[in-house]
C-alpha cells in the first residue's frame, strides 16, 4: 500500500445531527470496519441492525454525569493520537490495551441552534460540547494517520475515497478534513465565547473570536482579481443570510453587500404602519419612500434618482405583490429582496431570468444589538451595530420656529435614511420620499450641494421646472461644523432641518437657521457610516 494511504479498520461515531447517519454507518460496516459509538448515536445504529460497540465497552467505564464524561479516556484519545509505525507509541498501545481508531465522525452538540431558540442559560451551558472538540482536535492533529469528519456533507466524499482506495484514506483527503475540523471547532468556540461575552455584558473582551460557515464560494470579490466567499455567522438576523433565492443568477460579492444595505435601510419602516421601498446603488440609497402601497412607495422612491436606480437593488418591507412587481421590472434591476412574495409577483419576475428575487422570512430589527466588523491591517475593528432609532430620540427644537406637524414627520423620515447613507450624508425629503441625497463627500457643504443638484435633476427628469428640494426638509448625519452646509440647504429650498448637534459653532448655525426662517431640531445622536 502507498505510504500516504491508511486503511480504515475502526471508526468512532458520535453525532448530534443524525442526517445520513444510518446509510453512512451501514456502508462503513459493509467494509468490515468496526464501529464504536456513544449514547443516542449507538442506539440509532443498533436499532438499524448494524453491528456497533458501545464506547463504554472499549473504555471500561460507563457514561456518567449526565453524559458529560464518556469519551474522555486514554483508550479513546490514545487510539486517535497514536502515531502509527512509531515504536514507542506502538509499545504504549500494546501495554495498555489501546486499539487504533482510524476514522472519527463527530458533529457537535447544537450550541448555536440552542442559543438561536432563546433557550435558558442552563440549557445553553449543557449544549456546550467538551468531548467532541477534544476528539476532533486530537484526530486532526494526527491527520497523518486518522481521518476526521465533522460535516455530514463529507460522508459521500469519504465513502467515495474508501471505494477508490480499497478501504483506505489518502493524505490529501485527511489534510482537507483536518483543516475543516479545526475551522469547525474554532467557529464553535467563537459562538460560545461571544455568547458568554453578551451574557456578562462584556463589549470588548480581551480575545474576540469570529466564526462563520461558508454559504457560497463566489466567483470573485469587489473586483475580478479578488477572491471572495460569503459566510453565515451564528447571529440570527433576517436578511441575505436567511434568504431563499427564488430565481436569477448567483449573487455576486457586490450584490450581497448592496442587498444587505438595502434591506437594513427599508427595515427602518414598520410594515404595520406603512409600505416602504428602498432603492440602493453601491451600498447607498438613491431613493427611499413610503406610501399606501408598495407600488406607490416604489414610484416615489424611483422619482428621486431614476438614473442611478438603473441596475440597482430594490428592497421592500412587505410581501411583494404583483402591482409592485409590474413597476419594478420596467427597468433593469439586479436584485429584489422582500420578506415574502406572492405567486403572481413571482410569476411576473420569472420573465426576467437574470433578475434575482430573494425572500427572507422577515425583517431585521433595527433596534437589536449585534456586532459589525471591519478589517484593518493586522487587526479588526469591532463595534455594536448602530441601533439608534429616531422614534426613540428626544428631539429638541433649537430655533425660533417650530417644525409643522408635516415637517416633523418628514424630518424623522430623513433622519432614518441618513443612518444608511455614507458620511458625510445629506438627505432631502418631501411628502414621505427622498428627493435628493448627497453621500460620501469629504466636505459636508459639498454633500449639501450634491443633494440639492440631485433634487433639481430629478425634477427636470419628471418634467418640472422647480427643484424637488423646494419645500423639503433636510437631514444631516452629523453636526454642521459651519453654517455653510445649512445655508446651501436653505438656498435649495429646504424649510426645516434635523441634525445631531454638538458642534462648537452650534450657536452660529442656529442663528443662521433663524435668519433663513428655518425650523431646526437636534437629536443628540450621530449616524456616521464610513
Amino acid at each position: 500500500m502507498p505510504r500516504d494511504l491508511r486503511r480504515v479498520t475502526r471508526a468512532l461515531i458520535s453525532v448530534s445531527d443524525k442526517t445520513g447517519l444510518i446509510e453512512f454507518a451501514r456502508a462503513l460496516s459493509q467494509r468490515n470496519i468496526e464501529l464504536i459509538s456513544t449514547g443516542g448515536t449507538r442506539k440509532a445504529i443498533a436499532d438499524a441492525g448494524i453491528p456497533v460497540r458501545d464506547v463504554a465497552d472499549v473504555t471500561g467505564f460507563p457514561e456518567m454525569m449526565d453524559g458529560r464524561v464518556k469519551t474522555l479516556h486514554p483508550k479513546v484519545h490514545g487510539g486517535l493520537l497514536a502515531i502509527r509505525e512509531n515504536p514507542e507509541h506502538e509499545a504504549a498501545m500494546l501495554a495498555h490495551g489501546i486499539a487504533p481508531i482510524d476514522l472519527l465522525i463527530v458533529n457537535l452538540y447544537p450550541f448555536e441552534a440552542t442559543v438561536a431558540k432563546n433557550a435558558s442559560y442552563d440549557d445553553c451551558i449543557e449544549n456546550i460540547d467538551i468531548g467532541g472538540p477534544a476528539m476532533i482536535r486530537g484526530a486532526a492533529k494526527n491527520h497523518n494517520d486518522v481521518a476526521v469528519v465533522v460535516d455530514v456533507a463529507d460522508y459521500a466524499l469519504v465513502l467515495d475515497t474508501l471505494a477508490k482506495q480499497d478501504g483506505a484514506t489518502d493524505l490529501e483527503l485527511r489534510k482537507r478534513l483536518a483543516q475543516k475540523a479545526y475551522a469547525r471547532t474554532a467557529a464553535y468556540d467563537a459562538a460560545i465565547s461571544n455568547w458568554f461575552a453578551a451574557e456578562i455584558g462584556e463589549d470588548t473582551p480581551d480575545y474576540r473570536a469570529i466564526g462563520g460557515v461558508l454559504a457560497e464560494k463566489m466567483r470573485y470579490g469587489e473586483n475580478p482579481h479578488q477572491s471572495a466567499g460569503f459566510y453565515r455567522t451564528p447571529e440570527k438576523r433576517f436578511g441575505v443570510s436567511t434568504a431563499r433565492q427564488l430565481q436569477g443568477k448567483t449573487l455576486s460579492y457586490n450584490n450581497v453587500n448592496d442587498t444587505d444595505a438595502a434591506f437594513e435601510c427599508v427595515a427602518e419602516f414598520d410594515p404595520a404602519r406603512t409600505a416602504a421601498v428602498a432603492i440602493i446603488k453601491h451600498a447607498n440609497p438613491c431613493g427611499v419612500a413610503e406610501g399606501a402601497s408598495l407600488r406607490e412607495a416604489y414610484e416615489k422612491a424611483l422619482r428621486c434618482d431614476p438614473v442611478s436606480a438603473f441596475g440597482g437593488i430594490v428592497a421592500l418591507n412587505r410581501k411583494l405583490d404583483a402591482e409592485a412587481a409590474r413597476e419594478i421590472v420596467k427597468i433593469f434591476t439586479e436584485v429584489i429582496i422582500a420578506p415574502e412574495a406572492d405567486d403572481e409577483a413571482i410569476a411576473l419576475i420569472a420573465a426576467k431570468k437574470n433578475l434575482r428575487l430573494l425572500v427572507t422570512g422577515g425583517l431585521p430589527d433595527p433596534r437589536a444589538k449585534s456586532l459589525t466588523l471591519r478589517t484593518v491591517s493586522g487587526g479588526l475593528l469591532v463595534q455594536g451595530r448602530d441601533n439608534a432609532v429616531v422614534d426613540d430620540m428626544e428631539l429638541r427644537v433649537v430655533t425660533k420656529r417650530t417644525p409643522t406637524p408635516g415637517e416633523l414627520v418628514d424630518l424623522k423620515f430623513a433622519f432614518r435614511i441618513c443612518k444608511h447613507v455614507k458620511s458625510n450624508a445629506i438627505v432631502y425629503v418631501k411628502d414621505g420620499a427622498t428627493v435628493g441625497i448627497g453621500a460620501g463627500q469629504m466636505s459636508r457643504v459639498d454633500s449639501s450641494r450634491i443633494a440639492a443638484w440631485k433634487a433639481a435633476e430629478a425634477a427636470k427628469a419628471a418634467g418640472l421646472s422647480a427643484s424637488f428640494a423646494k419645500g423639503s426638509v433636510v437631514a444631516s448625519d452629523a453636526f454642521f461644523p459651519f453654517a455653510d452646509g445649512l445655508l446651501a440647504a436653505a438656498e435649495a429650498g429646504a424649510t426645516a432641518v434635523i441634525q445631531p448637534g454638538g458642534s462648537m459653532r452650534d450657536d452660529e448655525v442656529i442663528k443662521a437657521a433663524d435668519e433663513a426662517g428655518l425650523a431646526m431640531v437636534m437629536t443628540g445622536h450621530r449616524h456616521f457610516r464610513h
